[in-house]
């Protein structure tokens, strides 16, 4: 996992207090992503004309989470943290569910 998120086997070691700040800011981007793209959006949007731009801002919303996740997932294992697997688990299950949802995305707007 650590070649893969590009962590040197011999680099610092991260600290814990970096992890977890990670941690809260990734789950406050998903949070936010959340509340815009399963609420505000569809409730707002037709009320204030924003059908065109939902799915861009869905794929732009999408990829500032996908990129604070995968931050806070080199931190947790750069720190040795012992809930990396777990958060890594929980973390890419939510870059699958992003991913999905920007295909839907996709689709909306290769549709028009």
């Amino acid at each position: 996992m650590r070649r893969l998120l590009r962590i040197p086997d011999n680099g610092p070691r991260g600290s814990i207090m970096g992890a977890q700040n990670a941690l809260s800011g990734s789950i406050a981007i998903s949070g936010i992503r959340c509340i815009f793209t399963y609420i505000l959006i569809p409730l707002m949007g037709p009320i204030l004309g924003l059908g065109g731009i939902a799915p861009v801002l869905g794929l732009v919303l999408g990829a500032v989470s996908v990129v604070f996740i995968v931050m806070s997932m080199r931190r947790f294992f750069a720190a040795e943290h012992k809930w990396r697997w777990g958060y890594a688990s929980v973390g890419m299950a939510l870059v699958v569910l992003v991913i999905v949802q920007s295909a839907f995305d996709i689709a909306h707007l290769l549709g028009r």
